[in-house]
């Protein structure tokens, strides 16, 4: 079977999109690529078959998604924005946009810079609230087959655990992901994810309120991946999230200032991707839970190597910036690239990295 090129893009168009919109793709230079490994083995079996090709549905714990593309938090909004241009039923999940017990306007402008291979971000956790989400967003989702996860933070633990109890009482979301990469008020300013018992402190408390499966998204910045995810894992986390953003600056030498409205901001893109396997593979070694793998994904190779890693799905995030239907051109992309290599299981990649 021919090989049939997957289509990258290489730049990011930032000044297309606004925080609380995307106004569609720009157009940047495009790359391809059609390479890696023959890798075949059996799994899924006790499925309903599903005539096909390629057998792109993966198992994250408990749930079962039809393909391992999910759509990141912060890069899609929450879903609909999208929903006249990209085909959500496609997609294997989508993360919505941040929640927080109270709305949040986020931070000054500009809130995004490129960088070579990457983008830069500040956004400020922008969101209407959970309880907005709920009334105006979450019933038009309803809508949709694809797999719904609300992805949830706050100042302080009990901030978590209100805004789990308020999306308990609905109907159609699949999971929730804790973002623990935010400062703890209470402790200092110490984010949750930097300290084993500030992990699992917040992991336990959600978990004792949440009856929907719980993904945690760790950072990226911990020093010992293992001993983190080890925390949430031991504290209930069903799965983790490797990575979030990693903290970085990008100043204006004519003003001598931050491009960005907030003095720094999160690095996401191309450029993160090597060392955001590197923590997946890790965790992967240590962990008895899934993990879902986020950080520069824009080609099929780029989930193979996650998925060969050990991750058990991936999260594309910023290749959004560049064209809002990177997600459903990924599927598309993933299943050709199976064809060519022979894989008719793309689960059979997951953990079977040669080392």
């Amino acid at each position: 079977m021919a090989s049939v090129p997957c289509r990258t893009k290489r730049g990011f168009c930032v000044s297309s999109y606004a925080a609380a919109s995307l106004r569609g793709p720009s157009e940047n230079s495009i790359g391809s690529c059609d390479r890696l490994c023959r890798v075949t083995s059996p799994e899924l079996a006790r499925l309903p078959h599903r005539p096909s090709a390629v057998d792109l549905r993966v198992r994250v714990g408990s749930l079962f998604l039809e393909n391992p593309i999910i759509a990141a938090s912060g890069t899609f909004g929450y879903g609909l924005e999208f929903a006249h241009i990209v085909d959500l039923n496609r997609l294997g999940g989508i993360v919505v946009k941040g929640l927080s017990r109270q709305p949040m306007a986020g931070a000054p402008a500009p809130r995004m810079c490129e960088t070579p291979s990457g983008l830069l971000n500040a956004i400020g956790l922008q969101n209407i609230g959970v309880e907005a989400f709920v009334s105006e967003k979450l019933p038009e989702l309803l809508r949709y087959k694809t797999a719904i996860f609300a992805n949830v933070f706050g100042c302080n633990v009990s901030e978590y655990v209100e805004v789990i109890r308020v999306l308990e009482d609905t109907e159609g979301l699949v999971g929730y992901e804790l973002n623990i990469s935010c400062p703890n008020v209470e402790k200092g300013g110490a984010e949750y994810s930097t300290q084993p018992g500030l992990t699992a402190e917040v992991v336990a408390a959600a978990r004792s309120v949440a009856k929907r499966p719980l993904w945690v998204k760790l950072s990226p910045v911990i020093g010992n991946i293992a001993v983190i995810a080890k925390a949430a894992e031991s504290a209930g986390a069903d799965a983790l999230v490797i990575a979030n953003t990693y903290p970085a600056m990008c100043l204006d030498v004519h003003n001598r200032r931050s491009r960005l409205g907030s003095t720094s901001g999160g690095l996401s893109g191309a450029a993160i991707k090597p060392i955001t396997v590197k923590l997946v593979y890790e965790a992967s070694r240590v962990c008895n839970i899934p993990i879902v793998g986020l950080g520069g994904i824009e080609s099929p190779t780029d989930v193979a190597e996650y998925l060969l890693a050990g991750a058990s799905a991936v999260e594309v995030g910023t290749a959004h910036f560049a064209d809002p239907r990177a997600s459903e051109g990924l599927i598309a992309g993933l299943e050709s690239w199976c064809q060519d290599q022979n894989i008719f299981e793309i689960s059979s990649l997951r953990g079977a990295l040669r080392v």
